[in-house]
């Protein structure tokens, strides 16, 4: 899963990144904890870009192209 950390603080519900801002969460991934993108990912959806139905549909076709899953 990718999405810039800005969409991700638009759609936090629970205040969490304001919280990890302000100090009062502490080691909150992407605030104040790195986060490590991974170099070579076998399949990355961007959810800034795709809809829930989309980034679903992506994830079971790539499963089931990998005979992880039949549909």
């Amino acid at each position: 899963m990718k999405c810039p950390i800005e969409v991700c603080e638009q759609r936090d519900t629970k205040g969490l990144y304001k919280k990890a801002r302000a100090g009062e969460v502490k080691e909150f991934t992407g605030i104040s904890a790195p986060y490590e993108e991974p170099l070579n990912p076998e399949i990355a959806i961007d959810t800034s870009k795709m809809s829930v139905e989309e980034s679903t549909r992506a994830i079971i076709s790539y499963l089931e192209e990998k005979g992880y899953v039949k549909f």
